[in-house]
C-alpha cells in the first residue's frame, strides 16, 4: 500500500514538474538557496582571471554534470555572457530557467537529442564572437565523468578553447543518483578551479579525437579528485548511467 502511494505521489510530482509555472517557481527557490549557500561560505577559486578573460568571447567551458551548483553564482558575478547547453526534456527546461536567472541563455539539445542541429547552432553562437558555451561533456544521461565528443567538434570548427572547470566543498552532500550531484551546504568552504585553455587545431583529424578526448577526460577527473582530496570527500565513480545506477552497490 505504501509503495503504491509513493509511486502515485512521484507520478503526480513529475506531472506538476512539467508545468512551466511550477518550473519557474522551483527555479526561483533554487536561485535563492544557491545564493544563500554562496554568501554564507568562504570561497577559494583559482583561475578567475581566465574566466573573466574568456567569459564574454568564444570559449567552451566544460564541467561534470554533477558539479554545477556553485558554478552558477561565480558565472553571474564575473558577468559571463554565454549559452548553457540543456536537455530539452522537462528536467533540463527547469534547470535552464534557473540558469537564466543567473544570466545564461539556453541552447537546448544533446548528443542523444538533436545532436546535428545543436552542433550547428553552437558553432553559430561561437562564431558570433560575443558568447561562450557552457556544457557538461558527460550529460545529460552519462556515463558519469566520461568526456563525450561534442565539445571537441565545437572547438575544432570554431577555434574556441576548451576550458575545464570544477569545484568541491568542505560540507558536501552527494546525491544518491548516477552523476553523484554535489550539493553544498551553507557555511562551507568552496574550492574551485578554472583550468588553462586548451585549443584544438582546425586541421586536427577526426581519428585523432580519441587521444584528445582521453587527455581532457583524465585532466577533468584529476581536477575533481584534487579538489575532493582537499576536503577528504567521497570519490564519485565513472561510467554510471541512470539505467545502470540502480544495479550497482555504491556506498557513500
Amino acid at each position: 500500500m505504501k509503495k503504491s502511494l509513493k509511486k502515485r505521489f512521484r507520478r503526480f510530482f513529475r506531472y506538476l514538474y512539467g508545468w512551466g509555472l511550477i518550473q519557474w517557481f522551483l527555479a526561483v527557490v533554487y536561485y535563492v538557496l544557491i545564493w544563500f549557500v554562496y554568501f554564507t561560505s568562504k570561497k577559494d577559486i583559482s583561475g578567475l582571471d581566465i574566466l573573466k578573460k574568456y567569459g564574454r568571447k568564444p570559449a567552451i567551458f566544460v564541467f561534470w554534470h554533477g558539479r554545477t551548483m556553485m558554478l552558477s553564482p561565480v558565472i553571474a558575478l564575473t558577468r559571463v555572457r554565454g549559452y548553457a547547453m540543456a536537455d530539452p526534456r522537462k528536467d533540463g527546461r527547469a534547470i535552464a530557467k534557473m540558469e537564466k536567472l543567473f544570466g545564461l541563455r539556453t541552447l537546448y539539445g544533446s548528443s542523444a537529442n538533436g545532436g546535428v542541429s545543436v552542433l550547428k547552432r553552437g558553432i553559430s553562437i561561437l562564431n558570433n564572437g560575443k558568447y561562450c558555451l557552457a556544457l557538461s561533456p558527460d550529460g545529460p544521461r552519462g556515463p558519469s565523468m566520461r568526456f563525450h565528443d561534442g565539445a571537441l567538434y565545437f572547438a575544432k570548427m570554431t577555434g574556441a578553447p576548451i576550458i575545464p572547470v570544477c569545484y568541491s566543498s568542505s560540507r558536501p552532500w552527494f546525491l544518491n543518483r548516477w552523476d553523484r550531484y554535489l550539493l553544498t551546504k551553507p557555511f562551507s568552504v568552496i574550492a574551485g578551479t578554472v583550468g588553462e585553455p586548451i585549443f584544438i587545431d582546425r586541421k586536427t583529424k577526426i581519428e585523432d579525437f580519441e587521444t584528445i578526448r582521453k587527455h581532457l577526460e583524465d585532466l577533468m577527473v584529476e581536477q575533481a579528485n584534487n579538489l575532493d582530496k582537499r576536503f577528504t570527500c567521497f570519490k564519485p565513480e565513472q561510467d554510471l548511467t541512470p539505467e545502470n545506477f540502480k544495479d550497482k552497490a555504491v556506498i557513500l
